[in-house]
């Protein structure tokens, strides 16, 4: 078995893998996972996706990749074969945190590895000194209610995300995350830029899905008609939503906006025969747990958010 750089490979050797891992994550989140692993292969052609891949009987049977972000590392993803050797995912996942941590002028890196359970990759971390947040991943199975309504919240209202969102967006989602335990994972959250960036990754890019503006709300005070918080929703599979975010300003809490939110988008998912509405949310987060649970929610894998500052 060989460790070598991921950029002395293409997408042709790479491919059967990562269809392979695009049939697992439509089997454990219902992801149709096609067009992420498409975009990460035009990168492997193009020769800038810095990793490793591991490669037995010339054949590649894992790989995995990070980006540089600033003074950030992000590790983006990392998968072995059903048919690799016990053990592979720790030595790739060895590799780039040590890269990582080698790297000049790194002094944070972020991992969340949706598609391995949580406890099977925290041996590669956590020796590195990096810190462990359990996270979930819920689920909700749509079902059609006759006369389903929002419900209406006095004094706020809810519309549609809009394109002039962007920038007090970002001003809820720093102050709703001030002192949360997200924004140790996610330090995007802690400063307007960084959760401008954030909210332009969701929306104008594929990462994680594809944006989804009519299952997507914003809750706005009537009186001062300023946004206190939102909800969005990207569309995983074509019949699938997955909320990429929802959060609101401290003071408004406890107002049945986030329900309101929810109750919102799931209408709008209902009335164009989605089937599934998917939120992963950090186990820490009693509060919000709950909130889902109430709802309907199930917690369908538990996973680990990884954090390392140097």
């Amino acid at each position: 078995m060989e460790i070598i750089d991921l950029r002395h490979f293409g997408a042709a050797e790479l491919r059967p893998l990562l269809m392979e891992e695009a049939r697992l994550w439509a089997q454990r989140m219902s992801w149709d996972y096609s067009g992420s692993a498409e975009m990460i292969l035009r990168y492997l052609d193009s020769k800038i996706l810095p990793g490793y891949t591991a490669v037995e009987d010339g054949r590649v049977v894992g790989y995995s990749f990070f980006v540089y972000e600033g003074s950030k590392g992000v590790v983006g993803d990392m998968f072995t074969s059903a048919q690799s050797n016990h053990g592979l995912g720790e030595r790739l996942l060895n590799h780039v945190a040590e890269t990582l941590q080698n790297s000049p002028g790194i002094h944070r890196i972020e991992a969340q590895l949706l598609l391995h359970d949580s406890g099977s990759t925290v041996a590669a971390f956590v020796r590195r000194g990096f810190r462990r947040f359990p996270r979930l991943f819920m689920s909700l199975p749509l079902r059609p209610v006759p006369g389903f309504r929002a419900p209406e919240i006095k004094g706020f209202s809810l519309r549609p995300w809009a394109e002039q969102d962007f920038q007090p967006g970002a001003n809820v989602i720093m102050q709703a995350y001030a002192g949360h335990v997200d924004s140790e994972i996610n330090d995007q959250y802690r400063s307007t830029a960084g959760s401008l960036r954030f909210l332009n990754n969701i929306v104008r890019f594929p990462g994680c899905g594809t944006f989804d503006p009519a299952s997507s709300f914003t809750a706005i005070h009537t009186a001062t008609r300023t946004m206190v918080g939102m909800l969005l929703c990207s569309r995983v599979r074509e019949d699938v939503g997955h909320v990429t975010q929802v959060c609101l300003l401290p003071e408004y809490r406890n107002r049945g906006l986030a329900r309101a939110m929810i109750a919102a988008c799931l209408r709008s998912l209902l009335e164009r025969k989605f089937t599934e509405l998917s939120l992963t949310v950090t186990q820490a987060n009693h509060n919000a747990v709950s909130l889902y649970e109430r709802l309907g929610f199930h917690t369908r894998r538990i996973f680990d958010a990884f954090v390392w500052e140097g």
